[in-house]
């Protein structure tokens, strides 16, 4: 009784685990999708200030 225990204890953690990693990768995506899309912005002033 006590295997079954730890083994359902052991499947809550690791869904716990996986639920945290994939708030942080949605987080991470969104920062990284909003940086990229600075940095393009960021180079097309750059290119109009160049050229102009």
């Amino acid at each position: 009784m006590a295997a079954v225990g730890l083994g359902t204890a052991g499947l809550l953690v690791l869904g716990v685990l996986s639920m945290r990693l994939w708030l942080d990768v949605r987080v991470l995506s969104r920062e990284v999708d909003t940086a990229s899309r600075t940095l393009a912005e960021a180079c097309g002033e750059l290119s109009a200030t160049v050229r102009g």
